[in-house]
């Protein structure tokens, strides 16, 4: 068999970008989607170019972008056997903070968006007995003050539980990826003591290599000082 896909959206920085680079030295063949197609450019260029990184363009909350950047891995590698919902972002907390219209964004990419890749990819990963991730939060165990960020990590916490049970028989396997507080840039702040995004990428990593008949469900992991 040709090395297996990794597909892989919000790719463009921070956790999908680590887990791109730890997946390609895993030996995968990367399918990297974003709404930044400059950084993809770059990024997939440094992982090996055409023929083992395809840049895609993709605004995961239009399900016409997200069926052409399945029909793009097909085309381009024949198949997908990891697909990682990862996109999304956050907002400060408060209901009186921020505006509506960055809530209906972050709700859109957080919750929508990740249904929208998972229905785009089952098929794919249902032909090749393949692997479905999303990233979570601890934020979605636990409700944080004011905080509809949370709530949106709520969401997809039932969606990983809710995709398990339907997939049930089908051979893929279902992760939930829960970080505790990260320094990326979702960050204006950047964060002391935070855990890094490539230690996010090799919890990713541990769930993908472990035998077909181990699906590991859920990966929580905070920083050693985090509280809560």
């Amino acid at each position: 068999m040709p090395d297996p896909v990794f597909l892989i959206t919000g790719a463009s920085s921070g956790i999908g970008a680590a887990t791109a680079r730890h997946a390609a030295e895993a030996g995968y063949r990367l399918v990297l989607a974003a709404r930044s197609e400059e950084k993809l450019a770059a990024l997939a260029e440094e992982l090996g170019g055409p023929g083992r990184a395809l840049a895609v363009r993709c605004d995961v909350t239009e399900w016409s972008d997200q069926e052409a950047m399945v029909a793009a891995a097909i085309e381009a590698f024949g198949r997908i056997d990891v697909a990682f919902a990862n996109a999304g972002f956050g907002a400060k907390r408060g209901f009186r903070e921020e505006t509506p219209e960055l809530w209906r964004e972050m709700v859109l990419t957080n919750v929508y968006g990740a249904a929208l890749t998972v229905r785009a990819s089952l098929p794919a990963l249902e032909e090749s007995k393949g692997h479905l991730l999303l990233t979570g939060s601890v934020a979605g165990r636990r409700a944080l003050p004011g905080s509809l960020y949370s709530c949106t990590k709520w969401s997809v916490t039932a969606m990983g539980e809710a995709v398990r049970q339907e997939v049930e028989g089908t051979g893929i396997r279902v992760t939930l990826i829960e970080p505790g507080m990260v320094d990326t840039p979702f960050f204006d702040n950047r964060p002391t003591g935070a855990l890094e995004a490539d230690d996010i990428a090799r919890a990713v990593m541990f769930a993908v290599d472990q035998p077909p008949r181990v699906d590991v469900n859920e990966i929580l992991v905070r920083p050693t000082a985090q509280q809560g």
